[in-house]
């Protein structure tokens, strides 16, 4: 007979392990969180304070044209979103999109220094490409 004890057998556990899969799933918590302000990317504009309602939330992205103090349109669309357009370029894009998805929300950030015309002639032509209805973008107050 062996000097060596035999070890008593031990029983198999089926059940999985969860504190790994917590971790991981911390993990990915905190990368959502500290990318998901990243994700709204546009032309910088200073949008006026007042107050409004929030917009219906639809799984459609919406299309977000910029009208900055000088006059120049952006339509965040496509690779360009920082190369300022014409407003014709912008109403084919729009036009095109809104056939393949009607229900594409169209909004509008308008510079608070832009020119109450130059905003009404981004919205004539959102409406001329077939927006049902153009929604424009504002800050809440601050107090």
């Amino acid at each position: 007979m062996s000097n060596f004890r035999k070890a008593p057998k031990r029983k198999l556990v089926s059940e999985i392990n969860v504190v790994p899969y917590i971790d991981v799933m911390l993990v990915l918590l905190i990368v959502f969180m500290v990318t998901a302000p990243l994700l709204m990317q546009g032309v910088k504009v200073d949008l006026p304070d007042a107050p409004s309602a929030p917009i219906d939330d639809t799984d459609d992205e919406p299309l977000i044209i910029s009208v900055r103090a000088d006059g120049t349109y952006y339509l965040n669309l496509g690779d360009d979103e920082k190369a300022a357009k014409p407003l014709s370029e912008i109403k084919e894009t729009v036009a095109k999109v809104l056939r393949q998805k009607p229900k594409t929300p169209v909004l509008v950030w308008g510079d608070s220094e832009a020119k109450y015309g130059l905003i009404v002639g981004a919205m004539t032509h959102l409406q001329q490409a077939g927006a049902p209805s153009v929604g424009l973008v504002t800050e809440p107050p601050s107090e």
